[in-house]
């Protein structure tokens, strides 16, 4: 069954369902209390990997299992981010093929400070050619995030487009950036959520058919 969590009291009534979806993306880092100052009739929801109820599914960290990885047929993977990780290319250290299969959402980071300069994000488990940070979110993240979204996380989009009819949503996540080509911060997953439900999630890659038939 599933578990929801809110910051707030009711939700109301879900039978308008022509209203514009009302979302905002405010950093977890924030007080609940001060949030709820701020947005009072707000519904406040943690979709980051500390959550405590369903809506944790919605973090990159999150063990889903079965993501197809890009460029790489017959490969999948547990979770977003370990597609991420696992396929950075440093000084000291290619593809790292264990992040593929972790699954307890902890350590999944690879920093400069061990492995050296990040060179780029290898296209493919197998590939020879390098993408560059802008053309690997495009390319990597963004289809894999949204491949989570549309084949996992269908129930919990729905939960979070109904309420946001009826109730402003405040989406909590560690990072607010959701401009794709800003390089000076991590994209905000909480921020591709909204762009999902608003029907506005941002061009990208998609995986190929063979590569999702082989993770079905």
């Amino acid at each position: 069954m599933m578990k929801i969590s809110f910051y707030s009291g009711e939700i109301g009534n879900f039978a308008s369902n022509f209203k514009k979806p009302m979302i905002i993306i405010e950093s977890k880092k924030k007080s609940i209390e001060s949030l709820k100052a701020k947005y009072p009739d707000a519904i406040i929801i943690d979709v980051t990997s500390k959550a405590e109820d369903d809506f944790v599914m919605f973090s990159p960290f999150f063990p889903h299992g079965g993501i197809p990885i890009p460029f790489s047929e017959g490969w999948g993977a547990a979770s977003v981010e370990g597609i991420w990780q696992g396929l950075k290319v440093f000084e000291k250290g290619d593809v790292d093929k264990t992040f593929f299969i972790k699954r307890d959402m902890k350590n999944l980071k690879r920093t400069t400070r061990k492995y050296g300069s990040c060179l780029g994000h290898r296209k493919g488990v197998h590939g020879e050619e390098l993408l560059g940070y802008i053309e690997a979110r495009k390319q990597i993240y963004l289809p894999c995030y949204k491949w989570v979204l549309e084949n996992k996380l269908q129930r919990l989009v729905t939960a979070v487009r109904i309420i946001s009819k009826n109730k402003t949503v405040v989406l909590l996540d560690y990072e607010t950036n959701a401009d794709v080509n800003n390089t000076k911060s991590a994209l905000s997953h909480a921020s591709l959520i909204k762009a999902y439900i608003e029907g506005n999630y941002p061009e990208c890659g998609s995986l190929t058919k063979a590569e999702a038939d082989n993770q079905a």
